[in-house]
């Protein structure tokens, strides 16, 4: 089977998407398929191509197997809307163009959370006479009126059109939460076309593992308890908060020496580092995104993770792919999410679930774990017996399930 993938993100960016992308379309080609990525040249979250790549109208390359096609596109930071929109209209059309002029795929997917690139796959589909699958990984447009980034106009009521539109059109729908499959078909969409394959972890490199001597020391964290967040610093993470309890625990007279890492980039980066500075935090560290090799090393360096978005019922439906890393690490979780991931968190007992934006309540969760060696070992235990619920091989192997089974049932021509 031929299947051509159309996605914004992909390796050498180190960002769930990619991540996910990547992993499944590598066990596809275990499995004896062909697959295509329709990309751009890696540059996110900067706006900055990454060292050995150009924004060239057109380059190939092949990763583990998989033929990578990568077009030209507007790049910008992840921070403005208008430019962004540029950046994701501008990929539309030329990965179009580009799925044009590749060998005839079986089956097309396109993947979200912006649906433009999913515009592209439907139109190939047409094009191509082949069944367009629509990964549903967050629901946008709806997302940015959550952060705030676009309100309420005729240009979001129209995306949301075109939204509903290309469900429609899809040959199937992939989500990756439930709650997103029931919003789907709240609004309307036919639930048997639509199928939850959650996001997971690659048990291959994320692994338990002892703190990084080395590391530690050039960071000055060893002896330390770590708390960390590793992933974007963009406007739905709301890190505030995190800057505010470190705040708090440098105050206390008395207890654990925790320090805080904030591993990552973003639209927010650059205002966080500059509120850390003004509040004169010095259990705060700072680091830039690393390679996506490098990424186990800076994880062993936590005690907890701490995962977190701004309080809103929107990002309730959501479930972050960094808490499938925490559990292949074991490595126990402070959850600032309410809603469906939380439910995982606590089913699974990998940690501790605190209210969004409340700065007592992660506090708190903190000194629990850092004072409690029984609890925390029983977690960090817990959180190894579940990663392989959520192994990224068997997810993998479950979504081309769906694509054989599309492929077999599509309308000759």
């Amino acid at each position: 089977m031929r299947i051509l993938f159309l996605t914004d993100n992909f390796p050498p960016e180190v960002n769930a998407p990619a991540s996910r992308t990547f992993e499944h379309c590598r066990e596809w080609v275990k499995a004896g398929h062909q697959v295509t990525v329709i990309t751009g040249a890696p540059n996110f979250p900067t706006g900055k191509v990454f060292p050995g790549y150009r924004n060239r109208l057109w380059q190939r390359e092949t990763l583990d197997g998989i033929q990578v096609v990568r077009v030209w596109t507007y790049i910008t930071a992840n921070t403005e809307v208008a430019k962004r929109t540029l950046d994701f209209l501008s990929f539309m059309v030329f990965g179009f163009l580009a799925g044009l002029v590749q060998r005839r795929p079986d089956v097309i997917i396109g993947t979200s959370p912006q649906f433009f690139t999913n515009c592209a796959a439907w139109m190939l589909s047409v094009f191509r006479w082949r069944p367009f699958i629509f990964e549903l990984r967050d629901l946008w447009p709806e997302s940015i009126k959550t952060v705030g980034a676009m309100r309420d106009s005729v240009a979001l009521r129209l995306m949301e059109r075109l939204e509903r539109f290309l469900y429609r059109r899809s040959a199937a729908v992939v989500a990756v939460t439930e709650s997103f499959r029931r919003n789907l078909i709240a609004r309307g969409i036919n639930g048997d076309k639509i199928v939850v394959i959650t996001n997971g972890v690659d048990l291959s490199r994320f692994q338990p593992m002892p703190r990084d001597p080395e590391l530690a020391e050039q960071l000055g964290l060893t002896g330390k308890f770590v708390a960390g967040y590793i992933g974007t610093h963009g406007m739905a993470h709301a890190l505030e908060t995190l800057l505010e309890a470190a705040q708090r625990m440098a105050a206390l007279p008395a207890g654990p020496e925790v320090h805080f890492v904030l591993l990552g980039d973003g639209a927010r980066k650059s205002a966080l580092k500059a509120t850390a500075e003004r509040m004169g935090l010095k259990n705060v560290l700072f680091l830039d995104t690393v390679p996506k090799a490098e990424v186990p090393r800076y994880w062993s360096l936590l005690d907890v993770s701490i995962i977190h978005l701004r309080k809103s019922d929107n990002f309730t439906q959501v479930i972050p792919s960094k808490l499938f890393e925490c559990m292949g690490m074991g490595i126990p979780v402070l959850h600032g999410v309410a809603g469906e991931s939380a439910d995982i968190v606590e089913r699974e007992d990998i940690g501790l679930v605190f209210e969004p934006e409340n700065v007592e309540d992660l506090c708190d969760g903190l000194l629990r774990l850092a004072g409690d060696q029984v609890r925390y070992q029983q977690l960090r235990a817990n959180a190894l017996a579940a990663a392989p619920r959520y192994n990224r091989i068997t997810l993998a192997q479950k979504m081309l399930r769906i694509l054989e089974n599309i492929h077999a049932n599509r309308p000759s021509r």
